[in-house]
């Protein structure tokens, strides 16, 4: 027990913290230097600190303080607005109500999911295209508008991330552009109860996994507990908060897209600190039929493909089928 729960702070630099102040400005080689640093993490740990996005730190607090409304209504109004009400992966997830590693009890957390607000006549809505449903928003006032324009500054963010990433893969800087333009981007509100007593390693606020997607942009409100499996697999290293810095991750799909150029990490929360905590993820995944297949420049005789082409949609339609079973009975209806 002692084993699986322990961890480390990192070392200077194992977690680098990187100013991407440059990289939004336009400065041809400010960019580079950025993109380098970006790619030297993407290639090593998988997770670095970005500063300098440009998002300051009196939204973060509005936007923490109307998740903390949220989550404390009472558990009925909450499920209301069910995920399970939603096969475009919107609304409440109940505590408990996840599990990501099956040979765990439920990982100890809740959680509220936002996609892009589409309008009811919206063509992708319109056309029924996965992932292109509307939002399940609880009546509190203000809470909407507050919550999709910081989806919108986070979908700024991960495009500008996207640049970084061109770059560093020797692209055009505006090559993924038109695959990430109309993204099935999540951003997931999280709360996390503390664990009563010493931690059960059954039971983790959130169990050992990799993120589906692209890239992860986290903020924590203050109370420490994600951590990092390092890339040898010994030691899970905490991922301290940053004051005004944002966590990112690689995901699978660009672990895919690169052929593993890019690797994705596995990280896991175990809430210690006696405290409720509360987090903010945004998932960004590409477009629906964005085609995922080895990138130029990262297949080659001496390095072939590693995986079948897929697209955004279908990647994380399985990832999540794997995670909800209301989803999997659904799609066994529709088959």
């Amino acid at each position: 027990m002692t084993e699986i729960l322990s961890s480390r702070a990192p070392a200077p630099g194992e977690i680098p913290v990187i100013d991407i102040a440059a990289l939004r400005a336009g400065d041809a080689a400010g960019k580079r230097r950025v993109a380098d640093e970006i790619g030297r993490a993407c290639r090593g740990i998988g997770f670095f600190y970005v500063r300098g996005h440009g998002i300051d730190d009196v939204a973060m607090a509005k936007v923490f303080s109307e998740a903390k409304r949220f989550f404390s209504l009472p558990e009925s109004e909450k499920n209301l607005i069910s995920i399970s009400h939603s096969m475009h992966n919107r609304g409440y997830v109940p505590l408990e109500g996840e599990n990501l590693d099956p040979s765990r009890d439920p990982d100890l957390k809740e959680c509220f999911n936002i996609g892009r607000d589409l309008a009811a006549d919206d063509p992708d809505v319109v056309a029924r295209r996965p992932f292109h449903g509307p939002n399940q928003w609880p009546e509190l006032a203000g809470w909407r508008e507050c919550m999709y324009g910081h989806y919108l500054r986070l979908k700024a963010l991960c495009e500008t991330l996207h640049v970084a990433f061109a770059i560093d893969l020797g692209l055009p800087e505006d090559f993924f552009a038109p695959l990430v333009d109309r993204p099935l981007a999540t951003l997931r509100l999280l709360h996390y109860p503390p664990h009563p007593g010493v931690p059960d390693p059954k039971q983790l606020g959130c169990a050992p996994h990799t993120d589906y997607g692209n890239v992860t942009v986290l903020a924590q409100d203050g109370v420490e507990g994600l951590q990092v499996l390092t890339r040898d697999g010994g030691e899970w290293l905490d991922a301290p908060v940053i004051p005004g810095a944002f966590v990112c991750n690689i995901g699978d799909l660009l672990m895919r897209w690169t052929n593993d150029v890019y690797v994705s990490t596995p990280h896991r929360v175990i809430n210690r600190s006696g405290r409720e905590r509360y987090s903010m993820a945004f998932f960004h995944d590409p477009n629906d039929d964005a085609v995922i297949e080895g990138l130029p420049g990262c297949v080659s005789t001496d390095r072939p493909a590693r995986y079948p082409v897929t697209t955004g949609g279908r990647y994380l339609a399985d990832r999540l089928n794997a995670t909800y079973a209301f989803r999997r009975n659904a799609e066994q209806k529709t088959a």
